[in-house]
């Protein structure tokens, strides 16, 4: 009897035109779904296809900030983290008047200088009115950036989950405690 069933079950499941359900695609949310300039580069990356789904540590960098030498420290966070699912963004800035005068500097600061390989994005503003889509997402849900190297934890939902400053260096316990918590 076990055995008539199961054939059933296969002879149904391999008939022509019916087809096992696709699970459902999940959208992206909108303050993600925009094409952003890499980094000294003509390639754009989507942020629904980099992070959608998955925590991100989202940070405002500079190259001139006497924070800059944190560049090392989120490369280490996205050398532990990314293969558990982590996304590090860094969004250059000049917001504070510490960016490099050009993108070929400032990509070398992060690039040479500091070996990063995690997402860096073409500078813009990540406060006021002008701010990038996800800055200003963030600015919402939390504090804007009082200054350079301030880190933003958002969950896979896109919720702002914790704010840090720019003086919690990335291999703070805090931190590090928080980015553990939603992977």
């Amino acid at each position: 009897m076990i055995r008539v069933m199961f054939g059933l079950v296969i002879m149904i499941l391999m008939a022509p035109g019916i087809q096992a359900a696709e699970p459902e695609a999940v959208a992206c949310p909108a303050f993600l779904d925009h094409d952003l300039r890499k980094l000294h580069s003509t390639d754009e990356v989507n942020l629904c296809d980099l992070a959608a789904g998955k925590p991100m540590l989202v940070v405002n960098t500079a190259s001139h900030c006497g924070y800059t030498g944190q560049f090392r420290g989120l490369q280490a966070l996205h050398d532990q983290y990314r293969d558990q699912g982590l996304v590090v963004v860094g969004f250059a800035s000049n917001d504070f008047r510490q960016e490099a005068s050009s993108e070929e500097e400032a990509a070398s600061v992060c690039y040479k200088n500091f070996g990063v390989e995690f997402t860096m994005i073409a500078p813009g503003p990540v406060t006021g009115a002008g701010a990038t889509p996800l800055f200003a997402h963030i600015n919402e849900q939390s504090t804007a950036p009082q200054w350079n190297f301030s880190k933003y934890l958002v969950d896979r939902n896109g919720q702002v989950l914790e704010a840090f400053p720019s003086w919690v260096g990335p291999s703070d316990p805090k931190l590090i405690r928080a980015i553990e918590s939603v992977l």
